[in-house]
């Protein structure tokens, strides 16, 4: 049975929906991230399962015991880490992690081993004097987790815990999130909007919008696979590009979409006359803006530094993505067609 259930949970806040009857399963030790913009119910669907707000229908169940009705959060075996942190101003390092056993009762010896263990597993036992004021942003995320940990959760839920460190600190922090949870093998929800926290860490990322789930998988699935065109230009730095065609719309990741000398003879191609805008000089990535003709939308291309062909602003050209990769959604409906 799956560690984590939820059932056909749905919340309303008065008129509107915030989650509109959501079904999950999150099995043991699985890092799962719900992945949505801003206001679309990831976060009131975390803190329904946490037991921070309360279902108007459904059911939620962790390991194999239904929690959602008059379960308190201090017994349904989680542990959260929010956006904020939450940390005591008035208590160091050390009191603030200790702060939930000294709540349970442990005796001090036990509570001073297990800030210990969890300290070093972090790297913050230096920091274990001083108070949150005296951190950075990413000293204090490693102090809420570490609260967290002592607790030894069933679940962690942890709520956008990311969203607060600057660009580059945020690469070092996914990386030690996510070899936490691989060291103490403990089931991870993840709530977050950033598409590259969710695919960088999720083994299965949950896509959300206005309350209801668009598409679950793992990342190379929801990315190369989306069911529908939200899910298609959610994912994606930039997003996939969308051509309207009668009755249809076509779309293509801009990684393949490139000038038509870059692919061999044999290969299977749809063109399109490219009238280039404007370029963008990245590094290791151009970006190349322009429209297809019969379509008055912008397009991108993304090419690699391997790709050397030379491209001018306020050129035309002939670019191509092979057939394999084109995907083909509703033109009324959204959702994906299969030819």
């Amino acid at each position: 049975m799956p560690h984590l259930v939820v059932d056909r949970v749905s919340k309303r806040f008065g008129g509107l929906a915030a989650v509109d009857d959501v079904s999950l399963s999150v099995e043991s030790g699985e890092f799962f991230a719900l992945l949505g913009p801003s206001g679309c119910g990831k976060t009131t669907l975390l803190r329904m399962i946490a037991g921070l707000e309360h279902p108007n229908a459904g059911e939620i169940y962790i390991g194999g015991r239904r929690v959602d009705q008059n379960v308190p959060p201090r017994a349904r075996g989680i542990a959260m880490v929010f956006q904020s942190y939450a940390l005591y101003p008035h208590r160091t390092v050390s009191g603030n992690i200790a702060f939930p056993l000294e709540a349970a009762g442990l005796p001090r010896a036990v509570i001073a081993e297990k800030v210990r263990w969890a300290a070093d597993m972090f790297g913050i036992t230096r920091y274990l004097d001083r108070y949150p004021r005296q951190l950075s942003g990413g000293e204090r995320q490693r102090v809420a987790l570490c609260r967290a940990l002592v607790r030894d959760p069933q679940v962690f839920l942890l709520d956008e815990p990311l969203a607060n460190l600057d660009a580059k600190l945020r690469n070092m922090a996914r990386d030690e999130l996510k070899r936490f949870q691989r060291q103490v093998k403990r089931t991870v929800v993840y709530v977050t909007h950033d598409q590259v926290e969710a695919m960088g860490l999720g083994d299965r990322i949950v896509v959300m919008d206005q309350g209801k789930v668009r598409q679950v998988g793992t990342p190379h699935e929801v990315y190369e696979d989306p069911v529908d065109t939200f899910v298609a230009t959610f994912l994606g730095q930039p997003p996939m590009n969308l051509v309207e065609l009668p009755g249809a719309v076509l779309g293509f990741r801009p990684e393949h979409f490139l000038p038509v000398a870059h692919f061999g003879a044999n290969d299977a191609l749809r063109t399109f006359p490219l009238s280039v805008r404007r370029v963008e000089y990245l590094g290791s990535d151009r970006y190349v803006y322009g429209s297809v003709a019969g379509a008055g939308a912008t397009v991108i291309a993304k090419l690699p530094a391997t790709v050397a062909t030379e491209i001018a602003e306020e050129s035309d050209m002939e670019f191509a993505v092979p057939e394999r990769v084109l995907c083909y959604f509703d033109a009324e409906t959204g959702m994906r067609v299969r030819p």
